[in-house]
């Protein structure tokens, strides 16, 4: 049975929201030559954390009722009566004030409202309408989850010159090309639980075999992608090296799954798509360090030379 803390501890989904911070650093480390400035890494990393905790306890508000009904969600706080609606309020409230007051004290006021955005994004457009509106919710809505790079961009730059909004963009980009692929395979394993909670996920929609399709062609685009920091200058031969064997194993296990060993394959595809990322982010963080080793000439040039 676990505690009062350990409630509260999952509604702010602590897996989901390791890997936003991490690309967040990703995106800090990325945006300066050197270390990035200290006060605006701690502090912006600290603020983003919260606000995606305050906007994970938001989605397990709205999302009580369908929880209920689903075997992965059934265990949730809410679902189970550990805690009461107004206390899961009360703290993704605090949470959100807390982390606004910190951005915009600390950090700067940039940052604050891109974060203030990519909350309201995904707790109140996505969670809220979206999810239950179209089977096209995770495309749509993945643009608030694929923000993390851009707003550790802002904290540490303020995003004062426009290649700063280029390169940053481009990480969001490889996050909302992902989403798809990543989330898909998961709604594929868990379509009877979507379908009891009358939410239209596209293998409930449009069938397991349409959705295949759709994965794989959405990880063919993520391939693509994942080439534009290198030939865009923002990343050398080690980035492109790792991006190109992560990719052609992701493509290979959406390959797999159009016609899959067994049913739990689809999850075996969710899996490795958490690992993509964070090796893919890795990749460009090392890579940030030997770049001025390994860069070659880029395709084109997104920062201008002085």
């Amino acid at each position: 049975m676990k505690g009062t803390f350990g409630q509260y501890w999952e509604l702010t989904k602590p897996r989901v929201v390791a890997l936003i911070v991490f690309t967040a650093l990703v995106g800090m480390f990325l945006a300066v030559p050197g270390l990035p400035p200290l006060r605006e890494t701690v502090f912006g990393l600290l603020g983003i954390w919260l606000a995606a905790a305050s906007a994970a306890a938001i989605n397990h508000l709205i999302d009580q009722r369908i929880d209920k009904v689903m075997v992965r969600t059934a265990h949730r706080p809410l679902a189970t009566g550990a805690l009461r609606p107004a206390q899961v309020l009360a703290f993704a409230v605090f949470l959100g004030a807390v982390s606004m007051t910190l951005l915009i004290a600390l950090v700067n006021p940039l940052t604050a409202g891109l974060t203030f955005a990519s909350l309201i994004g995904y707790a109140v457009i996505y969670t809220g309408f979206l999810k239950r509106a179209t089977p096209q919710n995770i495309v749509i809505g993945g643009i608030a989850g694929a923000a993390p790079p851009l707003l550790g961009w802002a904290a540490v730059t303020g995003m004062q010159h426009e290649w700063d909004w280029a390169h940053a963009l481009l990480l969001v980009l490889i996050i909302f090309v992902w989403t798809p692929p990543h989330f898909w395979a998961l709604a594929i394993f868990r379509r009877d639980d979507y379908a009891r909670a009358l939410i239209p996920m596209l293998p409930v929609t449009h069938g397991v075999t349409y959705t295949r399709w759709q994965i794989l062609l959405y990880t063919l685009l993520l391939v693509v992608a994942t080439m534009l920091p290198w030939a865009a200058g923002m990343s050398g031969l080690f980035y492109l090296g790792g991006a190109l064997v992560l990719g052609l194993m992701f493509v290979w296990y959406a390959w797999k799954l159009m016609n899959p060993p067994d049913e739990f394959f689809a999850m075996r595809v969710f899996n490795y798509s958490v690992i993509y990322l964070m090796a893919l982010f890795a990749f460009l963080l090392v890579d940030h360090w030997l770049l001025p080793v390994l860069q070659p000439t880029p395709v084109f040039e997104l920062r201008p030379t002085y």
